[in-house]
C-alpha cells in the first residue's frame, strides 16, 4: 500500500535492552540463577495451577444430596456405592459435595450401619488402594446420617444443610432428593420438603422416586396427582433401573450410529418377531408381603420390559440427544399399543410360593393366592412399522436361569441348496439372522451386543464398547458365538452410578415421566383386571419345569403348548371338555337351533358363513354380510380372521346392522371392534367395506344430516333388492336386537330401511337396521352366548310375535331362514 512503511523481515530475535541496576540492587547469587530453566518452568506450574483454579472455580458449586431411606437394603447394595462414584466423577470438576443419610432407624443405630456401608464402598479397578482409601474417607467425612420422622425432623435437616454450604464456602447449585423408600411414604416425604427443605431460587431441586408408581392406572393417577402438586414435573425423576443398564441406555444410539443397515430392516417386512426377557432362578422368599400384592406383571413387565419395547419400537427422533424429542417418541410407541385381551397372557406360579404365603403372611392352609410369579404376554403394535409383528414379553421367578435380553430375530427367505454341513461357518444366508442385546447373565455372563454376520457389522463407539473374540463352545439360541459380532462395554458399570450420574446431569430422558407412566398402566390394567380370577398354573421351579411353561401364539392369543399332567389322561369324574360334545340340532321359536359350548358354537357359525359366502359368490360374484356390535361376536370375528383362510373376502362387503353415535375410532364404537378383531387381519377391498355414516358435518346423528337416507340409498345401490346374503345379529337381555329396543317405536316396521334409535343404556343415541329391512335377508343368523342371556332366552321362547316388547320376537324373514346359534349356557343355564 502506498504511504505505509515497508514491514522488515524477521529475523532472529535480539535480547531487549536492560538498565543497568547499581551493585546493592543484585540478588546474592544462588543455585537457581545458575540454572535460568528452573524459572521458566516454575512460570509455568504457576500459570497452570492459576488456570485451573480458574476453571476449577468457574465449575464449581455446591450439591446437597439428601438419601431417604439410607439403611435399606436398596441403599446398602448400590446408593451409597452410587453416590460415592458420583463424588469420584464430579468432585474432581470442581463441585462440593455433602451427603445426608436419612431414615426412621434412631439415629445412633443407623450412624453405625451407615458407618459399615461407607467402609465397604470399592473404588474403579485402575485406583492405587492408598488413593481409594483416601478417597473414601474424604467421602465418609461429608456424609452424615440423621432419623428423620416429625415435620420439625425436616426443619432441623435444612438449616444443617445451609450450616454445611455456608461452611463449603461456595454457593448451593442444586439439592437432590433420592426417595428410597415405600411409596405410601412419598405424599408424606414430599409435603416436609416443599414447606421445609426446597432451596432457594437459583438452586434447582432434584427428587427421585423408587417404584412401584402405583397398582393400577387409579392409584398411578392419584400419586401422580398428589406429588405434581408438590414438585414439578421437570424436577421429578422416576427410576427404573433397567434404563440405567448399559445394554438398554445403549438400545437407541445403536439404532442411530447403524440407521443405514437398520432402515430397511427395522419393520414388519424383515422381523419376524421380537423377545424380551426377564428370567430369574430365585424365588421372592422374604419379599412375600409385598410380592403377592403385586406380582411377575406389575413387577416386571408393566415397568422394565414395557421400557425396553418403546426403545426398541419408537421412531427414531432426528436427535437422539434431544430430551424432549425422545420422550415424544416413547409416549407415541405406547400409544400405539394394541389392547390386551384376557388370552394375550399366560400365568405360572412356582409351587412353593403357596407355601412361603402362608408362612410370611401367617395365612390359613385354605388360602390359596392367584398372585403369578411367571408370565408370557404378547404384544402388537397399531401402527405402519410393526403392524403384525408379535412382541413376547416373558418373566418369571424359579426359572432354570437368569438372563435378560432382547431378541430382534428376522425373517429369512433364503434357500440352501446344500446340505448344513457344508453351509460356511457364519457366512451362509441360511442361517438364522437376529440382533441380540444381552442386558445381562445368561451364557455370556456380561453385558453384551451381537449381531449375526450374515447381517452387517455394526459400528459402536470405541471409547465404550469392544469387539469380543468368540468363545469356544459357546452357543447362542443354538448358534455358535462365532455366528455373531460381539461387542461388550470397555468398563462395566452397575445401573445406579448411570442413573445417579443422569440426574445429576439433568438427563431426564433415562427416567419415567407422568406422561409415560400413565401411559403404560393404561396400558396394563385392562389386562390385570381381566386376570384378577385367573389360576396361574403350577410349575416345580427350576429344571424341573422341563416344556411346562413353554407357550406359542396365534394371532393374538397365548396358550401353554403343553397341557398340565393331570388333564393329560382323563380319569373318572374327570370334568368334560368342550371337544368331547357335539353340536345338538333342535328347534327354538319354530327356526333352527345350533347349541354347543362356546368355543364348538363359534367355530359352527364362523363354518356356516362361509359357506354361505361360498355360495353367494359363485351365484352372484358377490356376499353382502351385515354384521351386528357388542362382545358376542368378538370370538366369531377373531375365528373368521385365523381360521378360515378359504373365506372369499375379495369378494365379500362388509356392513353394519347397527351403530353408536360416536366417532368410528370411538373404542365404544361397533365399527372400531370389528376393525380391531377382523378388519385388521383379513384383505378386503377398501371400498367393500361400509362403515354407517354416524359422523358427519362434524355431528353425531344429526336427523338433518339424513345418515339414514345416505345408508338405505348406499343399500338400495349395491345390495339387490336390498336382500343381504346374511345378516348377524344378537339378543339383548331385555330382548332387544341390532339397536332396536323394547318400547321404541323407531324401526318395528314401515317402509324405512335404516333409522335412529335411542338406547336405554349410554351412549343413548343408535343407528340401526329395521325390522323390515332384517326381515328381507337370505339368511339370518342369531347369537346368543353367556349364563346372562339364559332368563330372556326362556322368556323369548314362549312370546309370540311382539316387537314392541320384545323387538327379537319381530326377526322373521319374509322369504329367508333364521337360524338360532346358542351356547350351552344360554340355552340350558
Amino acid at each position: 500500500m502506498s504511504g505505509a512503511p515497508a514491514r522488515p523481515e524477521p529475523g532472529p530475535p535480539r535480547a531487549p535492552r536492560r538498565r543497568r541496576r547499581p551493585a546493592e540492587e543484585l540478588p546474592a547469587r544462588t543455585g537457581a540463577t545458575k540454572h535460568p530453566g528452573f524459572w521458566k518452568m516454575l512460570t509455568v506450574a504457576v500459570c497452570m495451577a492459576l488456570l485451573s483454579c480458574l476453571q476449577a472455580q468457574e465449575l464449581q458449586g455446591h450439591v446437597t444430596i439428601i438419601l431417604l431411606g439410607a439403611t435399606g437394603d436398596l441403599a446398602k447394595k448400590y446408593l451409597w456405592q452410587g453416590l460415592f462414584n458420583l463424588y469420584l466423577d464430579e468432585s474432581v470438576k470442581g463441585y462440593r459435595f455433602s451427603f445426608n443419610g436419612g431414615a426412621l432407624t434412631p439415629t445412633k443405630q443407623g450412624q453405625e450401619h451407615v458407618a459399615k456401608v461407607l467402609e465397604s464402598l470399592s473404588c474403579p479397578k485402575d485406583v492405587a488402594p492408598d488413593r481409594c482409601a483416601e478417597l473414601k474417607d474424604q467421602f465418609q467425612r461429608l456424609s452424615q446420617y440423621r432419623c428423620v420422622k416429625t415435620s420439625e425432623d425436616y426443619l432441623a435437616l435444612s438449616k444443617d444443610i445451609e450450616a454445611q454450604v455456608q461452611h463449603s464456602g461456595v454457593r448451593e447449585i442444586g439439592r437432590i432428593f433420592y426417595f428410597s423408600v415405600p411409596p405410601f411414604a412419598y405424599v408424606d416425604i414430599a409435603r416436609n420438603i416443599n414447606s421445609s427443605c426446597r432451596p432457594g431460587q437459583d438452586t434447582w431441586l432434584r427428587v427421585v422416586l423408587e417404584k412401584p408408581f402405583g397398582h393400577d392406572l387409579l392409584s398411578a393417577q392419584q400419586l401422580a396427582t398428589q406429588l405434581g402438586s408438590f414438585f414439578r414435573e421437570e424436577e421429578m425423576y422416576r427410576v427404573d433401573h433397567y434404563l440405567g443398564k448399559q445394554v438398554v441406555a445403549q438400545i437407541l444410539p445403536f439404532r442411530d450410529q447403524n440407521h443405514r443397515a437398520l432402515d430397511g430392516l427395522w419393520n414388519r417386512h424383515h422381523v419376524e418377531r421380537v423377545e424380551i426377557v426377564m428370567k430369574e432362578t430365585v424365588d421372592v422368599a422374604g419379599r412375600i408381603s409385598f410380592y403377592d400384592r403385586y406380582g411377575v406383571i406389575r413387577d416386571i413387565l408393566q415397568n422394565h420390559l414395557t421400557e425396553v419395547l418403546t426403545l426398541v419400537a419408537m421412531e427414531l427422533p432426528h436427535n437422539i440427544s434431544s430430551v424432549e424429542s425422545v420422550l415424544q417418541r416413547k409416549l407415541q410407541a405406547f400409544q400405539a399399543l394394541r389392547g390386551l385381551q384376557k388370552g394375550s397372557a399366560v400365568l405360572g406360579q412356582y409351587q412353593a410360593y403357596s407355601e412361603q404365603v402362608h408362612r410370611e403372611l401367617q395365612k390359613p392352609d385354605s388360602f390359596r393366592s392367584l398372585t403369578p410369579t411367571f408370565a408370557g404376554v404378547l404384544v402388537h403394535m397399531d401402527n405402519l412399522r410393526w403392524e403384525g409383528v408379535p412382541f413376547i414379553l416373558m418373566s418369571g421367578k424359579a426359572l432354570d436361569e437368569r438372563v435378560s435380553y432382547i431378541r430382534v430375530l428376522f425373517k429369512n427367505r433364503a434357500y440352501c441348496s446344500q446340505n448344513e454341513k457344508h453351509w460356511l461357518e457364519g457366512q451362509s444366508h441360511c442361517l438364522p439372522q437376529q440382533i441380540i442385546f444381552n442386558i445381562g447373565y445368561g451364557e455370556l455372563g456380561s453385558p453384551a451386543v451381537l449381531v449375526s454376520r450374515t447381517l452387517f457389522r455394526p459400528s459402536l463407539p470405541a471409547e465404550s464398547w469392544k469387539e469380543v473374540a468368540s468363545r469356544p463352545g459357546l452357543r447362542l439360541f443354538g448358534r455358535p458365538m462365532s455366528d455373531f459380532y460381539a461387542y461388550s462395554p470397555v468398563r462395566e458399570q452397575d445401573a445406579y452410578t448411570v442413573l445417579i450420574s443422569r440426574i445429576f446431569h439433568h438427563q431426564k430422558d433415562s427416567f419415567v415421566t407422568t406422561q409415560n407412566l400413565l401411559a403404560s398402566w393404561a396400558f396394563w390394567s385392562p389386562l390385570l383386571e381381566s386376570l384378577a380370577n385367573e389360576v396361574p398354573r403350577l410349575y416345580p421351579g427350576g429344571a424341573e419345569n422341563g416344556q411346562l411353561l413353554d407357550f406359542e401364539f396365534r394371532d393374538t392369543q397365548l396358550s401353554f403348548s403343553q397341557q398340565p399332567l393331570e388333564q393329560l389322561v382323563p380319569g373318572p369324574g374327570s370334568t368334560p371338555k368342550p371337544s368331547d360334545f357335539q353340536a345338538l340340532g333342535a328347534k327354538y321359536r319354530d327356526s333352527p337351533l345350533i347349541s354347543a359350548w362356546p368355543e364348538e358354537l363359534v367355530a359352527k357359525l364362523a363354518s356356516d358363513i362361509e359357506a354361505t359366502a361360498v355360495r353367494a359368490v359363485q351365484r352372484s360374484g358377490k356376499f353382502h354380510l351385515a354384521l351386528s356390535g357388542g362382545s358376542s361376536p368378538v370370538a366369531l370375528f377373531q375365528e373368521l380372521a385365523t381360521g378360515h383362510y378359504g373365506f372369499p373376502w375379495a369378494h365379500t362387503h362388509l356392513w353394519l346392522a347397527d351403530e353408536r353415535c360416536v366417532p368410528l375410532w370411538d373404542p365404544e364404537s361397533n365399527f372400531q371392534g370389528l376393525q380391531a378383531h377382523l378388519l385388521q387381519h383379513i384383505r378386503v377391498p377398501y371400498y367393500n367395506i361400509h362403515p354407517m355414516p354416524v359422523h358427519l358435518h362434524q355431528r353425531l346423528c344429526a336427523e338433518e344430516d339424513q345418515g339414514t337416507q345416505i345408508y338405505a340409498e348406499e343399500i338400495s345401490a349395491l345390495v339387490a333388492n336390498s336382500s343381504f346374503d346374511l345378516v348377524l345379529l344378537g339378543m339383548g337381555t331385555d330382548g332387544h336386537t341390532a339397536s332396536l329396543f323394547p318400547q321404541s317405536p323407531s324401526g318395528l316396521d314401515g317402509e324405512q330401511l335404516v333409522v335412529l334409535t335411542k338406547s336405554p343404556s349410554r351412549p343413548h343415541n343408535r343407528m340401526s337396521f329395521s325390522l323390515p329391512l332384517i326381515n328381507r335377508a337370505r339368511r339370518v343368523a342369531v347369537l346368543v352366548m353367556g349364563r346372562m342371556k339364559r332368563e330372556i332366552t326362556t322368556l323369548v321362547s314362549r312370546v309370540g310375535h311382539d316387537p314392541q316388547k320384545w323387538p327379537i320376537s319381530g326377526v322373521q324373514p319374509s322369504s329367508g331362514q333364521l337360524v338360532w346359534y346358542m351356547d350351552y349356557e344360554a340355552f340350558l343355564g
